[in-house]
């Protein structure tokens, strides 16, 4: 069989997955080259006033009303599971490189937020080694049922299975050193009161690492421009009104930025 185009696949996986924080991306070396804070995207050079965020909006209306709901018809985990492990995802093909980029340290608390199959939730895992930990965070109970039984088999018994919310990951105040947060984002309904929920889990001066489908108006597929709601520029500023300071980019994929936030001290 032929192999899809680039156009066509990112076309068929924004079409397909309307679907919730199910990404399974986790893996990589972190000597990939950095920009830094002085080179930040156009439209984001606007430093917030304060590094405390107002509390979220209870009334926050949702950003992209069912994106998730396809995630719990009968056959959405099975579907989706075949959908978020192919290899012609760029998050697929290059899950070990972006696990290096990270920046895993041994013994370090990590939430593997979105973490879908757990496809890069066991490498994560392994990279903090038994003295940490990985807390694999979805709404999705099948998938979280497939994380456990990966860390199983793979004799992991450092990985945490947490059932998230919508508006809330359901982890407690500053209790992870690094959020990792890979194609998730733009399945956010709540991004106000989600991020601000993952600021208050990071202890002062943790990271926030946060990879995500590119959105580029005339240049993105049809397809990811409807599934997708909001470019890089925007997602840096909704993330730094949560209270994060954006520190920098990555480099590293072609279909997906890399970005990297600290929670201030």
């Amino acid at each position: 069989m032929p192999s899809l185009s680039k156009w066509f696949w990112a076309f068929f996986i924004a079409w397909i997955c309307s679907s919730g924080f199910s990404s399974g991306c986790t893996t990589g070396t972190s000597n990939a080259a950095e920009k830094t804070l002085a080179a930040r995207p156009e439209g984001t050079n606007k430093t917030p006033s304060s590094t405390k965020s107002s509390e979220p909006d209870e009334d926050e209306p949702s950003a992209h009303p069912g994106i998730n709901d396809p995630y719990f018809r009968p056959d959405g985990p099975a579907r989706y599971r075949r959908i978020l492990e192919a290899e012609s995802r760029e998050i697929v093909r290059r899950r070990s490189d972006i696990v290096d980029a990270i920046g895993l340290r041994k013994g370090m608390i990590v939430a593997d937020i979105g973490a879908g199959t757990g496809l890069l939730t066991t490498d994560i895992a392994e990279r903090v080694g038994t003295r940490g930990r990985v807390y694999a965070v979805d709404i999705v109970p099948e998938f979280l049922d497939l994380i456990r039984s990966r860390a199983a088999a793979e004799g992991l018994r450092n990985v945490t299975v947490i059932r998230g919310q919508e508006k809330a990951a359901g982890l407690g105040p500053r209790s992870i050193d690094l959020a990792f947060m890979c194609d998730t984002y733009h399945h956010l309904e709540f991004p106000e009161a989600y991020m601000r929920s993952v600021f208050l889990s990071l202890r002062p001066g943790a990271t926030l690492v946060l990879v995500d489908m590119k959105r580029v108006e005339g240049e993105s597929s049809p397809g990811v421009l409807r599934h997708v709601r909001a470019g890089k520029a925007e997602v840096i500023g909704e993330v730094e009104q949560a209270g994060f300071v954006f520190r920098s980019e990555t480099d590293l994929l072609e279909e997906n930025y890399y970005l990297y936030f600290r929670r201030p001290d």
